[in-house]
């Protein structure tokens, strides 16, 4: 019998991937996620942001990192402006401040491009784990493994797998442009 498990855990991973690629794409509001990437040397070793302090979102354009040791204030400083994400920040007693500056109409728009050019090489996964696929159950009917009726059985299974997993990343890239746009 052939077996779609693997299609099953690519699809997944795909989908996942994309969710965290979206979720790291700016949009107007302030998101901890966009720091994720982030990587602050505090002690000679890289770590993320939320190893050395804890972040919370201050109001809809700001957030607050609270570092456990205040030491860690100016690397968290550096690490961010080095990030090159566009983002000021501002250090206090409390620990450092990240604004988000309103965002323009083009600044928008470049934005829903590099969104979109994720969801594209998504897609571009999907297809070529549809293939590979398909590629192998094509295989396996030359053998004479399985007979026709059973090729396209699978085939009509794999087509509905990706054609599910298609709508789901069209869903989660119009949700993020609607953010984005608004």
């Amino acid at each position: 019998m052939f077996n779609l498990q693997q299609l099953k855990n690519k699809i997944q991973e795909t989908e996942k991937w994309l969710d965290k690629e979206l979720t790291s794409v700016r949009t107007g509001r302030a998101n901890p996620a966009l720091l994720d990437g982030v990587r602050v040397d505090s002690y000679g070793t890289l770590v993320t942001i939320n190893q050395i302090g804890s972040i919370a979102i201050e109001d809809s354009r700001s957030l607050r990192i609270s570092p456990w040791d205040v030491s860690q204030v100016k690397a968290l400083e550096k690490a961010i402006g080095a990030a090159n994400l566009g983002v000021s920040t501002v250090v206090d007693e409390k620990g450092l401040r990240v604004i988000f500056p309103e965002l323009t109409n083009d600044r928008r728009k470049d934005i829903v491009k590099i969104a979109k050019d994720k969801f594209e090489q998504a897609r571009v996964t999907l297809r070529k784990n549809r293939d590979e696929v398909m590629q192998d159950l094509e295989k396996k009917f030359k053998a004479k493994e399985m007979g026709e009726d059973d090729k396209f059985r699978h085939k009509t299974e794999i087509e509905k797998l990706v054609s599910e997993s298609g709508k789901k990343l069209e869903a989660a890239m119009s949700k993020k442009e609607k953010e984005i746009l608004n």
